[in-house]
């Protein structure tokens, strides 16, 4: 006796194997795509893939190694400032936000929300990670 009919993708009639599911591989491939698809997306891949938008963006916007942006241009293009790797604070206690080694700083120029964007430097070098408690 046949446990399955059909192909679970194409709903073609099954020829073969009892326990047979699909016809062939492209339709056992395409349906667990398909499935994985309708799933949710889990936390882990949201943060992930925000942080690696995140990263893209500041490259994209930080050519000279400090820039000032509008904030309102970042976020635009996906920006999401609650999503960042690690901080970094100077001297003056500012605390720049990175995403790996592309920092950002908030600030208020001109009434305006923007951010200081930088890199990395060998000389914010730290004994451990500094991360939010």
């Amino acid at each position: 006796m046949r446990l399955q009919q059909e192909c679970l993708y194409c709903k073609k009639e099954l020829v073969g194997r009892t326990d047979k599911k699909y016809c062939n591989l492209h339709c056992k491939s395409a349906y667990q795509y398909q499935q994985a698809k309708e799933q949710p997306e889990r936390f882990y891949n949201k943060v992930d893939n925000q942080l690696k938008l995140n990263r893209k963006i500041l490259k994209i916007y930080n050519k000279g190694g400090k820039v000032t942006v509008r904030a309102t241009l970042l976020k635009e293009k996906g920006f999401d400032a609650n999503f960042f790797t690690h901080y970094w604070k100077n001297q003056k206690n500012q605390v720049y936000l990175f995403v790996y080694e592309f920092g950002f700083l908030k600030i208020n120029e001109n009434n305006k929300e923007k951010y200081l964007l930088i890199l990395w430097q060998d000389y914010m070098k730290f004994d451990k990670p500094n991360t939010i408690k």
